[in-house]
C-alpha cells in the first residue's frame, strides 16, 4: 500500500538502457589513450638514442626496473618471495654495464646478480628458498639481461661511450640499428592487431593467447618486410634481404616473447601484470616482445655487419 507505484514503461526503459559507448569497440582497450602513452615513450626513447645515449640506457633501466617490480608484485601475491633487493640492483646494473663495458660486462653482472640473489636469500629462512632462488635468477636472466641486449650496440669499441650528446652530433649505425629494432617491434604489434582484429580465426595458441591468430602474425610479417626493407635501404645501407631476414627474425622473437609472458600471466593468474600505462596494462605487457627481440636483433645485426 504504501509503495508507490512505477509508471508505466519504467521498467521496459530500464531494461533497454544502452551502455555507455566504448571508444574502441572490439579493441578490448581504451586505444586512444594506448597511442597518446605510446608515442609517449616512442618519443623518449627516440630522443635518447639519437640526441642522448646515455639517456636511453637510463630509460632503458627505468622501464626494466618497473618491469621486475610487476613480476615480484605477481609473484608476492602467488606465495613466492623474490629476493628483490639483489634482483633490483642487478637490474640497474646490467643496462649500464653493457653500455659502457660491454658483452663481457653485461655476462659478469648477470653472474654477479645471480650469485647474489643466491647469498641474500641463503641467509634467510630455508622455508620456500629454492622457489625464490630460481624466481630471483629467472626474473634476471628474463627481464634486465635480455633487454641489455638492446644498449649493447651503443658500446663504443676501444673507446670511451660517451655520457652527453654523440661526439660531433654524428649519429652512429649502432643507433640506427635500435631504431629498426623498435621499429619491426611496433610493425609487429600494430599490423598484427590491425589484421587479427578483422580477419582472425585460427589461434595460434588458443589455451596460452586465445586472441593471437595465424592470420595476425602474417599480417605482423608482411608488414615488418616492408618497413625491414626500407629501414635496411635508408638507415643501413645495407640491400634489401637484410631487411627481410631481420623482419622475420623480429616477427618470430616478438610474437615469442608476448607468448611467454601470456603464459607466465596464466600460470600467475593475472590479466595484466599491473595498471601503471593506459591503454597498455603494465610494463611488462610492453616489454614482452622487446626482452625477446633485443639479443635476437643484436645477433643479426654482427651477422650482416660485412653485408
Amino acid at each position: 500500500m504504501g509503495q508507490a507505484q512505477q509508471a508505466p514503461g519504467a521498467r521496459a526503459r530500464t531494461r533497454t538502457r544502452q551502455p555507455r559507448p566504448n571508444p574502441t569497440p572490439g579493441a578490448g582497450r581504451n586505444l586512444p589513450a594506448a597511442i597518446a602513452v605510446g608515442l609517449a615513450m616512442l618519443l623518449a626513447v627516440l630522443g635518447g638514442l639519437l640526441f642522448l645515449p646515455l639517456g636511453f640506457v637510463a630509460v632503458v633501466t627505468t622501464f626494466a626496473a618497473f618491469g621486475v617490480w610487476e613480476i615480484f608484485r605477481a609473484l608476492e601475491a602467488n606465495g613466492t618471495r623474490l629476493p628483490i633487493v639483489p634482483v633490483m640492483v642487478g637490474t640497474l646494473a646490467m643496462p649500464f654495464s653493457a653500455y659502457f663495458g660491454g658483452l663481457e660486462s653485461l655476462l659478469f653482472a648477470m653472474l654477479a646478480s645471480s650469485v647474489a640473489a643466491l647469498l641474500w636469500r641463503s641467509v634467510e629462512s630455508a622455508t620456500g628458498s629454492a622457489r625464490s632462488i630460481f624466481a630471483g635468477v629467472f626474473t634476471l636472466a628474463w627481464v634486465p639481461f635480455l633487454i641489455s641486449f638492446a644498449a649493447l650496440p651503443l658500446h663504443v669499441e676501444g673507446g670511451a661511450s660517451p655520457v652527453g650528446p654523440w661526439p660531433g652530433g654524428t649519429v652512429p649505425e649502432g643507433a640506427w640499428q635500435i631504431v629498426i629494432l623498435l621499429l619491426l617491434v611496433v610493425s609487429n604489434d600494430t599490423f598484427g592487431y590491425l589484421v587479427g582484429a578483422r580477419l582472425g580465426k585460427h589461434p595460434m595458441a588458443p589455451k596460452i593467447s586465445p586472441k593471437k591468430s595465424w592470420e595476425g602474425f602474417a599480417g605482423s610479417i608482411a608488414g615488418a618486410m616492408l618497413v625491414g626493407i626500407l629501414a635496411s635501404i635508408f638507415l643501413l645501407d645495407k640491400p634489401w634481404w637484410v631487411g627481410v631476414v631481420l623482419a622475420i627474425g623480429m616477427v618470430a622473437s616478438a610474437t615469442a616473447g608476448d607468448l611467454a609472458e601470456s603464459m607466465v600471466k596464466r600460470e600467475l593468474g593475472v590479466k595484466d601484470m599491473s595498471s601503471i600505462l593506459p591503454g597498455h596494462g603494465g610494463v611488462m605487457d610492453r616489454l614482452d616482445s622487446i626482452v625477446f627481440a633485443s639479443p635476437v636483433a643484436f645477433m643479426l645485426f654482427v651477422l650482416f655487419s660485412g653485408a
